[in-house]
């Protein structure tokens, strides 16, 4: 079976600080698969907030994840302090990845991909990422 691998550049945006909490281990010990995923949507959230935008006001229109791959790289342990550094790429026409480098301050943790889609609710179709968006992340 072919593993995942995420290959994308170094050029982030964002960081945050995300610490692991005693919730998030599993039955061995350590940070739990599902959890990524909960940290990642926060570490988004906090992203969106830095522009002064949110999920559901995302320079006028919302957002709803299309999909997710992350690539386990090590464990990560109760306190451990996660950096989790966001980047953007691979735009379309109404969507676009938000990629995740999680590491401690000695090894890689986990990189991860969300993919983006572009959504109104009200009309319940998706929409056209916004040309302010486009030109907040400078794409050409």
């Amino acid at each position: 079976m072919a593993r995942i691998k995420l290959d994308f550049s170094d050029k982030f945006l964002f960081s945050t600080i995300i610490p692991v909490r005693i919730t998030d281990l599993n039955y061995g010990n350590h940070l739990a698969n599902d959890k990524v995923l909960s940290i990642i949507h926060e570490a988004r959230i906090q992203f969106f907030q830095h522009y002064g935008y949110s999920e559901l006001d995302f320079a006028g229109v919302s957002v709803i994840m299309g999909d997710v791959a992350i690539e386990y790289k090590n464990q990560a342990f109760y306190g451990d302090e996660l950096l989790i550094e966001i980047g953007v790429q691979d735009f379309s026409r109404v969507s676009f990845d938000i990629i995740y480098k999680i590491s401690t301050e000695d090894k890689l943790i986990a990189k991860a991909k969300t993919g983006i889609v572009t959504f109104d609710y009200q009309q319940n179709k998706v929409v056209e990422v916004p040309q302010k968006i486009k030109d907040l992340f400078e794409v050409v």
